[in-house]
């Protein structure tokens, strides 16, 4: 996923979609642990909560209906 820069002042936002931080576990003003590896910016919460069966079956759902032609083919 390629993703734009926004100015913000004197510096740059990264803008996270809301499908993202549900995916990463991180509401609305929550905190990011930012690390610099091998030179990728790798952004994680700061304070992870474990992932529900519940928001595992959400995300599946997702997956299958947004990827439901590409799982097709794949089972045949």
């Amino acid at each position: 996923m390629i993703k734009q820069l926004r100015k913000v002042g004197n510096s740059n936002a990264l803008i996270l979609d809301k499908p993202i931080l549900e995916l990463l576990g991180i509401e609305e003003d929550g905190q990011v642990q930012l690390t610099i590896q091998d030179g990728l910016l790798i952004v994680a919460p700061a304070n992870p909560r474990p992932l529900t069966p519940d928001d595992l079956q959400v995300h599946l759902d997702y997956v299958a209906k947004k990827r439901r032609g590409a799982l097709k083919r794949l089972a045949q």
